[in-house]
């Protein structure tokens, strides 16, 4: 029976160690968050990421729009939150109206303050060996489980199901950046199950009911990055975790295991470049 990896008990410790840091600081980290539309899953995911925040001594700013707000607007409010100070971190809440450029919204963001590692300055750093000012939050979240587990990449073959550039193609390049051989499926991807059996680490990042125990060899790592609610509205992940844990040797839970370690991260990210910002004008 697999080991399930606690993301809950690891974010409460990351959460615990940043809240110790920050109350050392002579000015508290401040995140921004702009929040445009109804769309209520943002609003829960941004609700939860100002709780977060402000519990551990983060200042959290909400910046609401209306759906229908001129991207002209955004942009400006972006701009002027790069020259403010006071504000370390900026996240644009995803997913924005179809009629704003969302690429042309993110690459506003100074790639100082891009907590999410979005920028094309950022991304071009992680894909080409340099380091950015932060890591991905979900991706550097999967790395944190994993070292808490002490579970070495290097040397293993790390199996992807899913390319995109929120989770799959930057954890592909954390798991290379960790000496691990890397392979990415996607929905092309031909004879699907022949390659998951050789994975040493899956993970998947679909939305979707994908993975059985039929499609792993035994003691496979699985990271289940996926989360949705099937017809039942039972919330649930990509890997059939009843039948799975019992071949991997690790597994995370849905929900309980990357979710949480995606907050934390971002909490991380928010101390990391409120440090870079302050020890540049220092």
């Amino acid at each position: 029976m697999a080991i399930i990896m606690d993301g809950k008990r690891l974010r409460d410790k990351i959460l615990s160690n940043l809240k110790s840091e920050i109350e050392a600081f002579t000015k508290k980290p401040v995140l921004a968050v702009i929040l445009v539309g109804d769309d209520p899953a943002s609003r829960i995911y941004v609700n939860n990421k100002k709780k977060t925040a402000e519990n551990i001594g983060i200042k959290s700013i909400v910046i609401e729009y209306p759906a229908n707000i001129e991207e002209e607007v955004l942009l400006k409010k972006i701009k002027d939150l790069n020259s403010d100070d006071e504000v370390n971190a900026i996240l644009v809440q995803l997913p924005l109206p179809r009629h704003i450029d969302k690429q042309k919204v993110i690459d506003a963001i100074s790639p100082l303050k891009d907590v999410d590692c979005f920028t094309i300055e950022n991304c071009g750093k992680l894909y080409t060996g340099l380091e950015p000012y932060v890591y991905p939050c979900t991706p550097q979240g999967i790395l944190y489980l994993l070292d808490e587990y002490k579970i070495n990449l290097e040397g293993k073959h790390v199996v992807v199901i899913g390319r995109s550039n929120l989770v799959g193609k930057p954890a592909a390049q954390l798991a290379l950046n960790r000496n691990a051989t890397v392979t990415v499926c996607h929905s092309h991807t031909k004879n699907l199950s022949d390659i998951t059996k050789t994975a040493d680490v899956l993970i998947s990042a679909v939305g979707e009911v994908l993975i059985e125990d039929d499609m792993m060899k035994d003691d496979c790592v699985v990271i289940d990055v996926g989360i949705f609610r099937d017809c039942n509205g039972k919330v649930r992940g990509d890997v059939n975790f009843e039948t799975v844990s019992k071949k991997a040797s690790y597994i995370t839970p849905v929900p309980g295991g990357v979710g949480p370690m995606t907050i934390a991260s971002l909490m991380v990210n928010t101390v990391k470049l409120y440090k870079e910002q302050n020890k540049r004008s220092s």
